[in-house]
C-alpha cells in the first residue's frame, strides 16, 4: 500500500509545475499512434532531402487528399481545399473555413523545408592526383568536419543550354554509387587537430570525390575529368558549362532509422525543420476546421529567409491578401485577428554537453512539442517575443485538447542562440509564437528526435486548428 501524501506534498503537487514524459502518460492506443505516425514521417524524410523534393512530396500528398492548385485571382468558398506552389521550392496548403475572416482571421502554421547541406559550386569540376572532385559552398550553419567521410548523395536540377530541366538524384538507391568528402588520417593530423573546431576542415576543403577512372585516350590531358563529363553527358545530356545553371546539393545518403532498443527515437538527415513541416502539412490535409487554416512550408530559413522563396518574400503576404480578396475580406482586418505558430525545432537538453544549457528552461526529449516564447541571441536580439496574452491563449488550446507540451529557451542566455521565421509573420501584425520539436545534434548530417515529440507536435497543430 502506498504511503499517504502529506498535506504539504498534496499542495506542492497542486501548485508546482513539472514536465511530463509523454510516454508515461500516453495510453496504449496513443503509444501505438505515436509509433504509427512516425512511419509516415520517415518515408517523407527519405523522399524529401531538398526543399524541391519536399515541395514535390507535399504537393502529391495534397493532391491525394483532394486538394487542388490555387492561382492568384481564383474564386474561393467555404470548404475549398487548395495548395499554392512558389517556384517549386515552397508550398502553401490551406482549407477555407466557415468563419468570417475579418472576425476570426487565419490559423497559420509556418515551417521551413530547407536544411543545412553542401551545395555544388557553379564551376566545380576538377581533376587532381588521380581523383576528380566537385568544389562546394556549404549552405547554412554546419560543423564542417561532420560532413567528411560519410556517404553522400547528389540531389538537384540542371537547366541545360537548350532550356531543358533535368533532375538528378544519385546515391539513394542501394545500386547507386555514393560520393565522399575526404579527411586527413590521424597519423599526419597533429597540426590539424591543434586547430579550433571551425578550422579543422576549411570550407574550401569540402570537395566531393566523384571519380577516379581515366578516359581511354592517351591524347586527352584530363582523362578522369573527361570520364565524369562523359557519364554526365550520356546520362543527363550535360556539358561542363551546364553546371552554371544547376542547383546540386550533396546530402547524407543514408535513410531515416529508428534508434535505440525501444525504437523510441529517430535518427535522420533534415529533422530541422521537416519534423515540423510534416505535422503541419498532415494536420491541414487530414483535419477539417471552422477556421481558415494555412500551412506555409517555406525555403531559405537556414540562410536568413532571404530571396523570393524565403519567408521575407512578399509572395506569402500577397497570397494571404489574395485569399482575403477572394473571400471578400479586408487583409488589414484579417491579419490583425489571425494567429500563427511559427513551427521550428529547438535544442533538446543534451547531458553530454550540459554546460551550455540552463536545465530548468531546456527542452527535454519525449516531453512533447516545445513552445519558445522568444528565440534570438543573448538579449533576445532578432526575436519575436510573443505576448503573454497569446501564450495564454495557445496554452488553453493545448490544455483543452490534452496536448503534452513543454516550454524552453535555446540554451544558456550568453551561450549563443538562433532565430526562426516568427518575426516575419509577427511583422504583418499577426500574433505569433514559436513551437517545435526538440532536437539533439541540430544541423549535423544525422539529427536525433523523439517519436513522442513528433506526434505531440501534430496533436498541438490539431488543437490550434480547432
Amino acid at each position: 500500500m502506498s504511503e499517504k501524501k502529506s498535506k504539504g506534498q498534496e499542495r506542492y503537487d497542486e501548485l508546482a509545475y513539472e514536465k511530463k514524459n509523454y510516454f508515461t502518460v500516453a495510453s496504449k492506443e496513443e503509444r501505438k499512434a505515436i509509433f504509427d505516425y512516425a512511419e509516415g514521417y520517415k518515408t517523407f524524410l527519405d523522399n524529401a532531402k531538398t526543399e524541391r523534393e519536399a515541395c514535390e512530396v507535399a504537393v502529391k500528398m495534397a493532391k491525394d487528399a483532394g486538394f487542388t492548385e490555387y492561382k492568384f485571382g481564383d474564386k474561393l468558398g467555404a470548404g475549398d481545399k487548395k495548395y499554392f506552389v512558389n517556384r517549386g521550392k515552397s508550398v502553401v496548403v490551406f482549407r477555407v473555413g466557415t468563419k468570417n475572416l475579418e472576425e476570426d482571421g487565419f490559423r497559420l502554421i509556418a515551417s521551413h523545408i530547407d536544411a543545412p547541406r553542401v551545395d555544388i559550386k557553379q564551376n566545380p569540376l576538377y581533376e587532381e592526383a588521380g581523383l576528380c572532385f566537385l568544389k562546394t559552398h556549404y549552405y547554412g550553419g554546419i560543423k564542417k568536419y561532420q560532413w567528411t567521410t560519410i556517404p553522400l548523395a547528389l540531389h538537384g536540377v540542371v537547366v541545360l543550354k537548350n532550356g531543358k530541366k533535368v533532375e538528378i538524384k544519385v546515391g539513394e538507391d542501394p545500386a547507386d554509387p555514393v560520393f565522399y568528402i575526404d579527411d586527413l588520417l590521424p597519423h599526419l593530423g597533429a597540426e590539424q587537430m591543434a586547430k579550433g573546431g571551425a578550422k579543422i576542415i576549411e570550407g574550401e576543403q569540402l570537395n566531393v570525390v566523384v571519380g577516379s577512372m581515366p578516359y581511354d585516350d592517351e591524347k586527352v590531358e584530363k582523362k578522369i575529368k573527361l570520364t565524369v563529363l562523359n557519364i554526365l553527358n550520356e546520362k543527363y545530356g550535360m556539358c561542363e558549362e551546364d553546371f552554371i545553371s544547376a542547383e546540386l546539393s550533396a546530402v547524407p545518403a543514408y535513410p531515416a532509422r529508428d534508434i535505440g532498443f525501444d525504437r523510441a527515437l529517430i535518427g535522420a538527415y533534415g529533422h530541422d525543420d521537416r519534423v515540423c513541416a510534416y505535422p503541419a502539412l498532415t494536420a491541414v490535409l487530414n483535419n477539417e476546421s471552422e477556421h481558415t487554416v494555412v500551412a506555409m512550408l517555406v525555403d531559405k530559413e537556414e540562410i536568413g529567409s532571404e530571396g523570393n522563396t524565403g519567408m521575407q518574400s512578399r509572395i506569402y503576404s500577397d497570397l494571404l491578401e489574395d485569399i482575403c480578396e477572394a473571400m471578400g475580406a479586408s487583409f488589414r482586418k484579417t491579419r490583425y485577428v489571425s494567429k500563427c505558430l511559427s513551427s521550428d525545432v529547438t535544442a533538446a537538453y543534451d547531458p553530454n554537453f550540459a554546460s551550455v544549457y540552463e536545465r530548468m528552461n531546456s527542452a527535454m526529449l519525449a516531453c512533447g512539442t516545445c513552445m519558445n516564447k522568444f528565440t534570438g541571441a543573448r538579449g533576445k536580439s532578432g526575436s519575436n517575443d510573443a505576448n503573454a496574452e497569446f501564450v495564454g491563449e495557445v496554452r488553453a488550446m493545448f490544455e483543452s485538447d490534452g496536448v503534452v507540451w513543454q516550454t524552453a529557451e535555446l540554451g544558456k542566455v550568453d551561450a549563443g542562440g538562433g532565430g526562426t521565421v516568427a518575426k516575419y509573420l509577427a511583422n504583418l501584425n499577426i500574433d505569433t509564437v514559436d513551437l517545435g520539436v526538440p532536437v539533439i545534434s541540430m544541423h549535423a548530417p544525422w539529427e536525433l528526435i523523439s517519436k513522442a515529440d513528433l506526434y505531440s507536435n501534430y496533436r498541438a497543430f490539431i488543437a490550434f486548428m480547432k
